[in-house]
């Protein structure tokens, strides 16, 4: 089954290309925002899927239509590469630990976008990426990818470390809920489809 899917998102603002595999493979990340790039690879690393970005955006104005673009992009790379979602395990869910912070992340690939964001972040700057932008990646993501997704924050004194862990936590749900269930023989919902 080919689980792969390539978006390429042109606007007056950013320029964006990404290609996902969900069954693993390269990653490579280019957004012009080091720590953005960071936790993009470290959610293909805790995904285990193939992740390659590369976005030019208007980084003059701020980090803040780069990240939300790629956010949107790697959502709609995640619907694409699920196709009908037969045979996948459709939820995931996570709970870790960053050092001294904690943060969970719980995932339905419903069909419906929707996010719930629950973390006091400081309102700060991290190489150039602002702190709020943590919850509008996820809320594009979930747009893109038609998903219900939960992240709370638990807690922490370290912002990069509290971001990390949220970041984790979302690979690691999104591990679970992608792969495939070999007792799972359709689409696993009662309508039989997870696609509206």
């Amino acid at each position: 089954m080919d689980r792969q899917a390539r978006v390429t998102r042109k606007t007056n603002e950013t320029g964006i290309e990404v290609e996902l595999d969900l069954d693993g493979g390269e990653s490579s990340v280019a957004t012009g925002v080091g720590f953005f790039d960071h936790m993009l690879d470290l959610l293909a690393r805790h995904a285990n899927v193939g992740l390659i970005v590369s976005a030019q955006g208007d980084l003059e104005t701020g980090s803040h239509h780069t990240v939300e673009d790629v956010g949107l992009a790697i959502g709609q790379a995640l619907d694409r590469a699920l196709g009908d979602r037969r045979g996948i395990r459709r939820y995931g869910s996570a709970v870790l630990p960053m050092d001294e912070a904690s943060a969970g992340c719980s995932l339905d690939i419903s069909g419906r976008p929707l996010l719930v964001f629950r973390g006091d972040l400081p309102a700060t700057s991290i190489a150039n990426y602002e702190t709020e932008l943590t919850e509008e990646f996820f809320r594009a993501v979930s747009s893109g990818a038609r998903m219900t997704l939960h992240i709370e924050i638990r807690y922490g004194s370290n912002v990069h470390h509290m971001i990390e862990a949220a970041f984790k936590a979302f690979a690691r749900a999104l591990r679970v809920a992608v792969s495939i269930d070999p007792d799972e023989k359709g689409v696993p919902s009662t309508k039989g489809t997870l696609n509206s």
